[in-house]
């Protein structure tokens, strides 16, 4: 409980702020090919939920166009993403962005993924735990499947880290981080260029 509450938060922003500073070169350059590839904005910003419920702007690499139907409406992810944003997203380097959200405590480097506000009314009491804690770039159902996991099974892995939060356990998700990032696991839902929408819980609408 010390450490969640009092020592995580600190050492998430000083190792961030380092991160920052040793990664700065690989970030300008990711930035200048996303410009000259997809053009601007080179972040991509949305609307997340983190910490008891609370919204931020939430950070990334851009790796879709803007690319729009006749009817001015987007066109599907498959269709929008690029080879250099399938790059970015099957190394993780798209998220690096995220370590300026961790600086500004909006984010911890272990954690649950921040999703949509649209998500909330959705979630059970259970699931809405994962706000218990603050949202994380890497989390332990990042590396127990990614986005190749359910709704409900991620929500699970995401609770169970909510009530086993420890250095201990952070260390252990940053090492199998590496891992999978190497292995490119789960990068996107079977059938989908990335994660269908979260529309409600399987066994919420079964019962």
């Amino acid at each position: 409980m010390i450490y969640r509450r009092f020592v995580k938060n600190l050492v998430d922003r000083l190792l961030a702020l380092a991160g920052l500073l040793v990664l700065s070169p690989i970030l300008l350059v990711l930035g200048v090919v996303v410009a000259r590839r997809m053009g601007r904005p080179v972040l991509f910003r949305q609307t997340r939920i983190g910490l008891n419920d609370a919204s931020f702007g939430f950070f990334k690499f851009r790796t879709m166009t803007n690319e729009r139907d006749a009817n001015g409406q987007l066109l599907p992810d498959d269709r929008r993403l690029t080879p250099l944003g399938q790059f970015l997203r099957s190394s993780s380097l798209d998220e690096l962005p995220q370590l300026w959200n961790v600086v500004r405590g909006e984010m911890s480097l272990v954690g649950p993924r921040p999703l949509l506000p649209e998500y909330l009314p959705r979630y059970s009491a259970e699931q809405r735990r994962r706000h218990h804690v603050r949202p994380g770039i890497t989390g332990w159902a990042q590396v127990n499947g990614r986005n190749g996991l359910s709704w409900d099974d991620k929500f699970r892995h995401d609770v169970w880290y909510v009530d086993n939060c420890s250095l201990a356990v952070d260390i252990r998700i940053i090492a199998m981080t590496v891992a999978a990032v190497f292995g490119r696991r789960g990068i996107s839902q079977q059938g989908h260029a990335t994660m269908e929408p979260f529309m409600g819980s399987s066994q919420e609408k079964s019962r």
